[in-house]
């Protein structure tokens, strides 16, 4: 006979409370639901998931023991303390200067000469290739032996991968090669495919020699540590200007947004006491005029 569950069913999901809802009261103080949100987002990220889970209840009563110490001590004027009022004033001007970076970054526009710019700098992390291989495996590798398979000498690896890719080119099926003949049997297994790949991924002289080929072409056997290698590129991409865009928008923002608060403070007046911090740092010399300029 089955048995049966004797669990309790599952609680259904609370719904949604209303932001404005007072969730907790410590004398005239109210902290709304929405307001409780706001505080959990000033919390590290590694504690807000507590704060929203397990240790909600216990965060709450940390707020309430919060609220009655603040109350506590404007009762007894420790507001009014000289160092208590330098730290106030300090946290004050801290939490304002975050807010302001953020509506910096958040507000302002990005050239799209920047964005050209930053795309031309760094279009070799847009590249993309899908490519097959056939390894060589030579004596030393760090790619285990086949089994069975005798091993070869650098001469004898390279004379074998030579071999092999003048059956390609002579139009055997790379596919039931790379099955048959690759040392790295995870990709011949696969016929050799290597998937997706941008650059940083593979090995320098396998990512060099990839990256010049030809869609279909053939590779000479290019060597890396694990031996030699036919490779046959099948797509070789480049993501469009459109398509990076935003992703480009995101990095510039953080570097605008720190000239611009450069800018900010040169049009500020200051002044920081040589006496008591020490001389300014001497501006980097401008470099020397070339002969030719003159």
């Amino acid at each position: 006979m089955p048995t049966m569950s004797t669990g309790a069913p599952p609680a259904p999901a609370a719904p949604p409370t209303d932001p404005n809802t007072v969730v907790i009261s410590v004398g005239d103080h109210k902290i709304t639901a929405g307001q409780y949100e706001q505080y959990i987002k000033a919390l590290p990220p590694q504690y807000q998931e507590v704060a929203r889970g397990p240790g909600r209840r216990d965060f709450a009563k940390n707020l309430v023991e919060l609220s009655v110490l603040s109350t506590e001590a404007l009762r007894l004027g420790l507001d009014k303390d000289p160092a208590t009022k330098v730290q106030l004033d300090f946290q004050r001007d801290n939490m304002l200067a975050q807010a302001m970076f953020l509506n910096l970054q958040q507000t302002i526009t990005v050239p799209d000469a920047d964005i050209q710019a930053f795309y031309d700098a760094h279009k070799s992390e847009y590249e993309s290739l899908t490519a097959r291989h056939i390894l060589i495996r030579m004596k030393g590798s760090p790619m285990p032996a086949t089994p069975g398979k005798p091993e070869l000498t650098d001469e004898e690896a390279k004379a074998k991968a030579e071999s092999i890719r003048k059956r390609i080119v002579g139009g055997e099926d790379f596919a039931k090669i790379a099955k048959e003949e690759s040392d790295d049997t995870t990709s011949g297994a696969q016929a050799g495919d290597l998937g997706e790949f941008g650059r940083g991924k593979m090995v320098p002289p396998f990512e060099q020699a990839a990256f010049a080929l030809k869609p279909g072409d053939i590779s000479e056997p290019v060597q890396s540590p694990f031996g030699y290698h036919i490779i046959q590129v099948q797509t070789h991409t480049v993501k469009s200007l459109a398509e990076v865009t935003p992703e480009i928008v995101a990095k510039l923002k953080p570097e605008l947004a720190r000239k611009a608060v450069a800018a900010l403070t040169e049009k500020t007046k200051f002044d920081i006491s040589d006496s008591f911090f020490g001389p300014a740092p001497a501006p980097p010399a401008s470099a020397a005029p070339s002969p030719a300029a003159k």
